[in-house]
């Protein structure tokens, strides 16, 4: 069902009703109409209605943050970053699209013109599959671009946060674009494939699950469609004996956990140098088990509840796996009683290529820990997986810190710090992680025809 379910009790605060076929045909047509006069609006234009909508979220920071606290379990203080970064991220695209999309010349002597050059023009109605664990960030990271490059936008949200959809709609309808230039879709899952094979559909873009990635990029590829995809990841946190141990392991924690642990850019699995790995274990170890667990409303949380029962069973399933077959538990790993989805810090050694936990992607506060004999060993280990969003590492080595940056199977690394988006660089993977580039000049040229002009004399 379409419902704020409140994770730290598990009651169900609020339901939507699924649209209708002829409201989802409303608003697709509406959306479609709209694209046919925005796309000829100034990026001036643009920009302004843009940076209200920061400015509101600024003004409305308190009432959002609350909202999504609830609707998915992130702490009180996290949900209050994410608005503020949304804010941000807004702003970032209403001062650059427009250099960003400028047209770029070419040599027309070269081509035999008189004029040549490549123009960014928008290809029109954009859905956007979203999910929830970053419930404004994901979307308006979608929506800031697209709406810059001059498309309208349709939001599939995920069904756990439908009060945060459609506040983005209203902020950005309230900011003043005009009516359908970002619309909502409150639909489940499978109704979302006849929204990607309308015509009037030009493109979409998906963050979510591998499987939900291939579902929409099968369809997409019998429409010819372009699609972006971000997808899972089990990023790799390497550290080598010539980091600063007490720094990697205390950011190693917050790698871990950010977000409750449910983050695809989350360090997942840390592999650590066998000549420094007592030492950062029982560092991290110990950090990992003084966390506070509990309401995420309280200011003194640290990690609050997994946003679904079914995500925390998930969690369950693949510890116990683990420990099934032979790997230790050096603190947590079992969910805690009590009302709500709750799921303590937790970090698992001895772990083999044949557990799951090696291979899949665990979307909660749970830490794979790897002993590593070299930097060989390392990087091997880091890349022995389907996945490649990011990567960090630690070293104070610069030939250790070229092979890595070299090295890494890996959209993005970071050296010496926490992976993490931010709007001035693009952000996206490689392997089953996905495809295209969010953020940065990037991802709002993802939205975009880009179309070649030869003029001759």
């Amino acid at each position: 069902m379409i419902a704020t379910v409140d994770p730290a009790t598990g009651r169900t605060v609020k339901t939507f009703e699924e649209l209708g076929a002829a409201e989802i045909e409303d608003k697709i047509a509406r959306s479609y109409e709209r694209a046919k006069s925005y796309r000829h609006t100034t990026f001036a234009e643009r920009a302004r209605w843009l940076n209200a909508a920061a400015d509101l979220l600024d003004a409305e920071v308190d009432e959002v943050a609350a909202m999504m606290t609830t609707e998915m379990g992130k702490t009180l203080a996290s949900a209050r970053a994410e608005v503020a970064k949304s804010a941000n991220g807004i702003r970032f695209y209403a001062e650059h699209a427009e250099s960003f999309l400028a047209d770029e010349p070419a040599d027309a002597a070269k081509v035999g013109a008189e004029l040549a050059y490549a123009a960014y023009q928008p290809l029109g109605v954009v859905l956007a599959v979203m999910p929830w664990n970053y419930p404004l960030w994901q979307a308006v990271r979608f929506a800031a671009p697209a709406l810059m490059a001059g498309n309208t936008g349709l939001l599939k949200h995920a069904s756990n946060v439908p009060q945060s959809a459609l506040y983005l709609e209203d902020v950005l309808r309230r900011a003043g674009f005009p009516d359908g230039c970002f619309t909502t879709l409150l639909i489940s899952s499978k109704q979302v494939e006849p929204v990607l094979r309308d015509p009037r559909v030009a493109a979409a873009t998906l963050t979510g699950s591998e499987p939900a990635g291939r579902a929409v990029a099968a369809v997409c590829g019998d429409e010819v469609k372009h699609t972006v995809l971000e997808l899972g990841g089990s990023d790799p946190f390497l550290v080598l004996p010539s980091a600063d141990i007490g720094r990697a392991a205390e950011v190693a924690v917050t790698a871990r956990v950010q977000n409750n642990g449910q983050s695809c850019i989350a360090a997942k699995r840390f592999i650590v140098h066998t000549d420094v790995y007592d030492a950062f274990a029982e560092r991290f170890v110990a950090r990992m088990r003084e966390l506070t667990v509990g309401d995420p409303f309280d200011a003194g949380t640290q990690v609050g509840p997994l946003a679904t029962e079914q995500g925390r069973a998930e969690v369950e399933e693949l510890v116990a796996d683990a420990v099934a077959a032979g790997a230790t538990v050096l603190c947590g790993g079992k969910p805690l009683s009590g009302p709500g989805w709750f799921y303590p810090p937790t970090v698992i050694t001895d772990i083999t290529p044949a557990m799951r936990i090696h291979q899949e992607e665990l979307f909660g506060p749970v830490a794979s820990l790897y002993r590593a004999g070299s930097l060989d060993e390392a990087i091997e280990l880091a890349n022995a997986t389907a996945f490649g969003l990011g990567a960090s590492a630690w070293t104070s080595d610069a030939g250790e810190r070229a092979r890595l940056i070299a090295e890494l199977e890996a959209g993005q690394v970071f050296i010496n710090g926490m992976t993490a988006s931010y709007p001035e660089l693009p952000f996206g993977g490689v392997k089953r992680s996905g495809t295209g580039r969010e953020l940065a000049a990037h991802g709002i040229r993802e939205f975009c025809n880009v179309k070649t002009v030869w003029v001759g004399a």
